[in-house]
């Protein structure tokens, strides 16, 4: 992971915690979700997120940083959102009908996406052991969708949710590498508000014709709890901490992280007292685990100079 000093070192090291830190934040995120999922319409419900994580932040920027307004900011950032914007309606309407480990698990296929896109769009060479942790970290993913059922792979039954999710998460491939393309050298915190600003125009756009008939009074506390916390942990904190994670690691390793989400997931499910997963399913979370640090340390990766 090094750079080319002692302090190049501390600093990615110190950029590895905040991703770590992310991936811990958005592996709640699933199970948080699918509590809640149920409690409003998946546009409606998104939509709020938005709003309540744009109102949170908007204050700190205005005060550190000005809200200058920019229609060349605003613009690239609104390319941004809609990959955010469709990736969150397809995980709130998925967890209807999946559960929150196989949205996590199928989030592991993001980084091979991811890079492709990255390869296309930023020129991110993808080099051999990336290639094979990345396949590797698919087929970890393919075990644990399927609880380790090679029949019901190769009969391909995924459920309504799972295949709703994955189309969510072509659009999230996109976000890496489009933050990276995009970045003209402000302030990483004040593209994630204008993210926000615009990804809440997108989805008033999408749903506003909804809001007036959405029975307000009758949303349990525990939604509006759940919305906020998505809102500022695992949407205000986790975009910023990626998007200044970025320009130092590049978009695959920054996505690589989410091969974190299943091992977390099922954490956090035994912590409630879920009970553990079937023995089928933990041969695939090592596996997306250990394509996760082949990625990471890899000697051979490097972003294009």
């Amino acid at each position: 992971m090094g750079g080319k000093s002692g302090k190049g070192d501390r600093s990615l090291v110190f950029i590895h915690m905040l991703m770590l830190l992310c991936a811990l934040l958005v592996s709640t995120s699933f199970t948080v979700g699918k509590s809640i999922a149920a409690g409003l319409d998946p546009v409606v419900l998104t939509l709020v997120r938005f709003f309540i994580a744009t109102l949170l932040l908007g204050p700190y920027v205005k005060k550190f940083h000005g809200l200058h307004f920019s229609w060349n900011m605003i613009l690239r950032c609104s390319v941004i959102s809609c990959t955010l914007v469709v990736f969150f309606w397809c995980m709130f309407l998925s967890l209807r009908f999946t559960s929150a480990l196989n949205t996590s698990t199928i989030f592991t296929l993001v980084p091979s996406i991811a890079g492709f896109y990255a390869m296309i769009l930023v020129g991110e060479r993808l080099t051999v052991p990336k290639i094979i942790a990345l396949f590797c970290g698919m087929v970890g993913a393919v075990l644990v969708i399927f609880r380790g059922d090679i029949g019901a792979f190769l009969a391909m039954e995924w459920n309504k949710g799972d295949v709703i999710f994955l189309a969510g998460c072509f659009a999230m491939g996109l976000y890496t590498p489009l933050v990276r393309l995009l970045h003209r050298g402000e302030p990483m915190v004040v593209m994630t508000f204008w993210i926000l600003v615009t990804g809440t125009i997108w989805l008033f756009l999408a749903a506003g014709y909804k809001l007036p008939h959405v029975q307000w009074s009758s949303v349990e506390p525990v939604i509006w709890l759940g919305v906020s916390y998505l809102a500022l942990f695992t949407t205000v904190i986790s975009f910023f901490l990626t998007q200044y994670s970025i320009p130092y690691i590049g978009p695959t390793r920054v996505m690589a992280y989410s091969y974190l989400y299943p091992a977390l997931v099922l954490l956090l499910d035994i912590v409630l007292g879920n009970g553990w997963p079937g023995v089928g399913v933990l041969p695939g979370v090592f596996v997306v685990m250990a394509a996760m640090f082949v990625i990471q340390y890899s000697a051979s990766n490097a972003l294009p100079k």
